[in-house]
């Protein structure tokens, strides 16, 4: 395995198309103005070529835990779970949906596609930022994953 085929520890990808929502998930991974473990994409499509390195995304980082938002453009959070999960090179990155929906159907197909856990977004600030702490300490700090 080649060095920059494996994943860097800590790597985030968060694929989220509200730009506010997604400034407040890096400032809560202490990413700041210019992350250095966190990169941000805002939809579907994007987010694919990112993890498939294609394009602009040819050095991407492949990361070690995705933040797939549901409800987003061009391509949807459920097609590109589905997508992630499907592809060989991809279906071990844990994905964590992060999204507004409590909807009972959303939750059976995202746990269908093999969603490693749901989330829903609180709409309170503190304990928005807490939860995205809580994901990132528990994918970072907790739990064993496996190479790429």
């Amino acid at each position: 395995m080649r060095q920059d085929e494996r994943r860097r520890p800590g790597q985030i990808l968060v694929i989220e198309d509200h730009p506010g929502e997604r400034r407040l998930i890096l400032e809560a991974l202490g990413a700041g103005p210019s992350p250095k473990n966190v990169s941000a994409v805002g939809d579907g499509v994007e987010a694919m070529a990112y993890l498939r390195r294609q394009g602009s995304y040819a050095n991407a980082v492949k990361p070690g835990l995705i933040l797939l938002d549901l409800n987003l453009p061009r391509k949807d959070g459920r097609e590109v779970l589905g997508e992630i999960k499907t592809d060989a090179e991809l279906k071990r990155i844990p994905v964590v949906i992060l999204t507004t929906s409590r909807a009972e159907m959303d939750v059976t197909k995202s746990y269908n596609l093999h969603a490693n856990c749901y989330v829903v977004k609180p709409v309170d600030l503190d304990q928005f930022i807490s939860v995205i702490r809580t994901i990132e300490h528990f994918w970072f700090a907790a739990v064993t994953l496996p190479p790429v």
